[in-house]
């Protein structure tokens, strides 16, 4: 018989965190058996029905969802709108109908014509450095809310910290592998959230973590969901 995801309550209780207002970045990645984090640069081949209830069920309970510039482009992402009976759960549960997006760029190379910024319902933000091209940070101001989180780079502390101030402590974290390596450097995971698709891949396609150096962080298992041949893995700090 195979084997299936709980019901949608069980699992948003599997995912479900107890303090919410203790700030908390969880990471949420999928790879193939052999550490693959895309098929022809897209994460989208990995992943089936099964996996997209636990994605949706990870945005259902975060405040703001957190991506590099570079996952905007390479996966097309538009103004994210949650279900209506999710929105609604939300609204039950104490939170916005709808999470922010939060992009993260240094250069600020963004359209403010993309469907990121004009067909968001929720006003996005974007989390820069003082040195970024002060035109660019102009002209995405009238669109997104602009933050500053570092002077030269953007500082991952910062940027917990600036969407923590905003009332936004639960961080879900999509990508990209550069923003997670980032995130990882500064000793900013609390949790990983890994979906295991049952496949095998090969050429060159990269990790879910890159970064320029190595660091190594003890994390613990909580759970392991299986749906088919699909694992569901989610992994706190130990």
């Amino acid at each position: 018989m195979r084997a299936e995801l709980p019901p949608r309550a069980e699992l948003i209780e599997h995912y479900r965190v107890a303090d919410r207002g203790a700030p908390r970045t969880r990471v949420n990645f999928i790879a193939s058996l052999d550490g693959a984090a895309t098929i022809d640069g897209l994460s989208g081949g990995l992943n089936n029905a099964d996996d997209k209830l636990v994605f949706d069920t990870l945005r259902l309970l975060t405040d703001v969802i957190l991506i590099g510039a570079g996952t905007v482009r390479a996966e097309g992402y538009g103004g994210i709108r949650l279900s209506a009976d999710d929105a609604a759960w939300r609204t039950q549960a104490g939170l916005a109908a709808q999470p922010p997006l939060a992009v993260v760029s240094g250069r600020l190379d963004l359209d403010p014509r993309h469907p990121l910024f004009t067909e968001a319902v929720t006003r996005p933000i974007v989390l820069t450095h003082a040195a970024a091209p002060s035109d660019r940070r102009a002209a995405l101001a009238a669109v997104a809310d602009v933050i500053v989180c570092g002077d030269e780079e953007v500082e991952p502390h910062r940027v917990v910290a600036a969407l923590a101030e905003r009332g936004l402590p639960q961080i879900l974290c999509e990508g990209g592998p550069h923003l997670f390596g980032d995130l990882l450097a500064a000793d900013c995971v609390d949790e990983l959230c890994l979906s295991f698709s049952p496949v095998l891949v090969g050429g060159s396609a990269g990790r879910i973590a890159v970064g320029a150096s190595a660091v190594t962080r003890a994390m613990e298992l909580l759970h392991v969901l299986r749906a088919g041949d699909m694992l569901f893995l989610r992994y706190a700090r130990s």
